[in-house]
This record gives C-alpha cells, structure tokens and sequence, in this order.
C-alpha cells in the first residue's frame, strides 16, 4: 500500500470560485488527491470547463452566486440534502478591488464586505450544521498577505481578508464542539486573473517593485491549492484557527 497521509479519497469537498485562478486550481488539485468536488461559480461556461478538467469521477457542478448571503444557508443545506454531507469547504470565491479611501462609497464597501466577508461568515454557519457537514469536516477560507501588509488604496480589499483573519480566530475555537476545524491560506501575489487586473492599475516599474518583494518570486495557483489541500486532508488534523501564509517570503 502507498502512503499518502494527503489523500482525500472517499471526501466530497466544495470549492467556491473555481471557474478561475486559485478556485479552479484547488478544484483540480483536490480531485488529482481522490476528492469528489463539488465546484462553484456563477459563471456556466468556465464552470463546464473546470469540470472537464477535473480527474476522476463523480464530480458534480453548482451554478451560485454568493453575493447573495440570504441564500447561502438554505442553498447548502439542499445541496447536502442531495449529495450528502460535506467533508471540506474550500473556499476561493471572493472579489479583488482597489480603489482609495477618498474614492470610496458605501455601495463600493459593502459589496466587497459582502462578497470577501459575508459569504465567508454565512458558509460557515451552513456548514456547522449536522446535515451538512460529514467527519472529518474541515473550512479552509482564502484570505490574503494583504491582510497583515497592505499598500494605499487597499484599504476596502484588505479589510475585508483581516475579517476572514478575525473570523478563522474565532471560528477556529467554537466549531469545535461541531466537529469543524477552520483555518485559512494567506497568499500573496499568485499569478492569476485577479492579479492581471491588479497589474493594469500599476506602472511597469511599480509592477516590478511589487513582484521584488516577494523573495520566491509570484506564485503560482498551484502553489496555493497544495496549501489549501493540507489543511483539508488528516495532515493537518491537530491545525485549527491558523492562518498559512502562501507568500513566496512577502511578509517575512
């Protein structure tokens, strides 16, 4: 028999966001390690695509739209209801948006408080729940370097990803008792679509000065999904509450 303490055979895991970038890396990375995905996005043609690309069989699609936060309890629940309880959470979705403090408005606030945030908070209250969490049962957040080293006119956006670092914090301790450990990837730079955007908005020599303060060099979404999978399978089975930096050393 082969050891693989990261195998996560007979596991039906959720990832959210994986019509793209560090979502549709982890979604394939997970069903190369024995998972049944359940994949999430909001849109169906890259969602037909994550889907062809994942390994294995029995993989399943979910059109959602986590913006909508009323929603999110009742939608996991008739998932689990369908499928059977979930034994993972990975949850990629989330929105990159920069703008400055003078720039902002409250409409611009909450809905990158909603979608970084919110549907975060209200996964987890879904996934507490005895119908819709199996054993073992572990939520793994994407948060973000941003979160602890942040530049002007991030503010919203890293706002945002240091609530997801409060959030794991606390999460960490009372989903215990639920049988649910929580933890979160802090990535820094990932070469990804949600970085290109962030390329437009910099000069090349400023682009340059970002890319240098990662020692590693950018990373790639691999590199994030294989953290994001440790903390998912039994490897990390005594790890609840802890933030993993994925940074290429930018914040060390």
């Amino acid at each position: 028999m082969t050891f693989n303490p990261m195998s996560l055979e007979g596991r039906t895991i959720l990832v959210t966001g994986a019509t793209s970038g560090i979502g549709k890396a982890t979604a394939i990375y997970l069903s190369k390690l024995g998972a049944r995905v359940v994949a999430s996005g909001r849109n169906e043609a890259r969602l037909d695509e994550t889907l062809a690309a994942l390994e294995g069989h029995g993989h399943i699609g979910r059109l959602f739209d986590l913006a909508d936060l009323d929603a999110i309890v009742p939608w996991l629940k008739a998932l689990c209801a369908d499928i059977g309880p979930l034994n993972g959470i990975a949850h990629c979705a989330g929105v990159q948006a920069t703008k400055p403090i003078q720039s902002i408005n409250s409409a611009f606030v909450m809905d990158v408080l909603t979608q970084n945030l919110g549907a975060a908070l209200m996964l987890a209250q879904a996934f507490r729940l005895k119908a819709c969490h199996g054993s073992p049962a572990s939520l793994v957040y994407c948060s973000s370097s941003a979160a602890l080293r942040t530049a002007p006119g991030n503010v919203v956006y890293a706002s945002s990803k240091g609530g997801i670092v409060s959030a794991v914090k606390g999460l960490g301790v009372e989903l215990v008792r639920d049988g649910v450990r929580v933890n979160a990837v802090a990535p820094a730079m990932v070469d990804t679509p949600m970085s290109d955007q962030f390329r437009t908005i910099l000069s090349e020599e400023n682009f340059k000065r970002v890319v240098d303060m990662h020692p590693l060099g950018l990373g790639r979404p691999d590199d994030v999904a294989a953290a994001i999978a440790f903390l998912l399978a039994d490897t990390s089975r005594w790890i609840t509450g802890s933030i993993l930096s994925v940074d290429g050393g930018f914040l060390a």
